[in-house]
């Protein structure tokens, strides 16, 4: 029974090595992870001060002036004149302001275009069919239709998918 528990103890003993290894292991490669994040962060903080440096003597006033005198004959640059302001209460309206448009209207005139095109298709021999729906398809790639939701209940076609709001 000695020996027994002497071979179980000897297979701890080997586990708990192996699993410290592997421990010390990824622990010295997450520093090496960090020393190489440190060296990429140091290298972008100093192209930043280099930048920033390049910038203040490219915007010097002396150094600005001499090139607007240099080439004012060809860009014919001109102060800012104050009514070229504007304020901000002339600024247009945020996106939350905005008013919604009446959908109603771009279906009517979109149904109507189908519409029109298929009875156009009906009358008319096959030559004409094909100018009634180009025609009809010029009608309404300027009004665009207005994807609406479908029903809920029926069985929708993974082809025949249609998106839009679920206003009802």
């Amino acid at each position: 029974m000695l020996k027994t528990f002497d071979l179980v103890l000897i297979g701890v003993m080997t586990a708990t090595a192996a699993v410290t290894y592997t421990i010390k292991h990824r622990a010295e490669l997450k520093l090496e992870e960090v020393r190489r994040l440190e060296a990429e962060i140091k290298l972008e903080k100093d192209t930043i001060d280099l930048l920033k440096a390049d910038w203040a003597l490219q915007s010097q006033p002396n150094r600005l002036e001499r090139l607007v005198k240099a080439y004012n004959e060809e860009l014919k640059l001109q102060p800012t004149e104050s009514t070229a302001l504007v304020h901000a209460k002339e600024l247009p309206m945020l996106k939350s302001e905005v008013p919604v448009p009446d959908v109603t209207e771009a279906k009517v005139s979109a149904k109507s275009a189908t519409v029109a095109s298929a009875k156009g298709a009906t009358e008319a021999g096959a030559k004409s069919a094909t100018v009634a729906n180009a025609k009809g398809a010029q009608a309404t790639a300027k009004v665009q239709p207005i994807p609406m939701p479908a029903p809920r209940g029926e069985a929708e076609d993974a082809d025949q998918i249609e998106t839009g709001s679920v206003e009802e």
